[in-house]
């Protein structure tokens, strides 16, 4: 057993933080409509790994910004991650009985319920950007850090990748087509993590915003080419949800496309260029860089 390294230990800290923040914004479970909060609650507590916020105290640190100007957006968008897998998992969705190894919400709750819980996250993470941003980020900044999370979230980001996803179920899409359908229903939430805690430093340079950027944007995808991969070798036990069930559903994969060598391949090449964009950061960046890593070597 290899002793954890510094960094690891670290990531360990922001993901126990983000659950502290999280804890702070979500209503308790007796508070009324209880029902309603106790599913809130159930969707957003339910063994994430918080990559997003993660990964917003990364790039916070190779900003070099206080870790609590991250708090806020780490929270809001994860906020919006979780909903997003709620109406995902819903029958007129995917049809998912497992989420992280327990019943979806419209298994442990209900339907109706499910669908009010995705509403709800939404509004709560623009009123945690409303209340929580630091007084310290200037106006315009704090501005851009909300039109940020809509613009990803919204038809032009997840919502619209997520409605591509859909249309392309039992149709042969070409690797631009799958590589544009992830980058925005996978990969705009994680640039957006990644760019909304970097606009939390002033006047915060353009071409470090572009870099940040440009890494999340490889990473976001390698993210779902990993998530591609595992759904064909990975277990339903170790990944928490039912392995093969984008093959079962046709859905259109990396592996299914070019193959399993082709697919890993190309993870390794988004990996080799997310790293390169970290260059003039320096060790002020080996969260990110180990952030990357995990990706692309995850199991579940």
């Amino acid at each position: 057993m290899t002793d954890t390294s510094p960094v690891e230990s670290q990531v360990k800290n922001w993901r126990e933080r983000a659950d502290q923040i999280l804890e702070k914004w979500l209503p308790e479970g007796n508070v009324v409509p209880e029902r309603l909060h106790q599913a809130m609650r159930y969707s957003v507590f339910n063994g994430g790994k918080r990559v997003r916020p993660v990964l917003g105290y990364a790039a916070g640190q190779a900003v070099g910004i206080d870790i609590e100007h991250c708090d806020a957006p780490g929270a809001a968008i994860e906020l919006i991650h979780a909903y997003s897998l709620v109406h995902d998992d819903l029958p007129a969705m995917d049809d998912d009985d497992l989420r992280r190894g327990k019943p979806t919400c419209h298994k442990a709750f209900d339907e109706a319920t499910a669908i009010l819980v995705g509403d709800a996250l939404q509004s709560l993470a623009f009123h945690v950007l409303a209340r929580g941003l630091n007084s310290h980020i200037p106006a315009e900044q704090r501005l851009q850090i909300i039109d940020e999370l809509a613009v990803a979230s919204g038809s032009r980001g997840m919502c619209g990748g997520q409605a591509i996803d859909l249309d392309g179920v039992g149709k042969q899409l070409n690797v631009a087509e799958l590589e544009n359908m992830h980058i925005h229903k996978t990969g705009a939430l994680i640039r957006a993590s990644v760019k909304m805690a970097a606009l939390c430093k002033p006047g915060i340079e353009s071409g470090q915003l572009k870099k940040l950027d440009h890494y999340a944007k490889c990473i976001g995808l390698a993210f779902q080419i990993q998530d591609d991969i595992l759904d064909v070798e990975g277990n339903t036990e170790t990944m928490g949800k039912v392995q093969g069930a984008d093959e079962a559903r046709n859905k259109p994969t990396y592996p299914a496309l070019v193959g399993l060598d082709a697919a890993r391949s190309m993870a390794k090449e988004l990996y080799d260029d997310a790293l390169q964009s970290l260059g003039e950061f320096g060790a002020k960046a080996d969260a990110l860089r180990w952030i990357a890593d995990y990706i692309i070597h995850r199991n579940h």
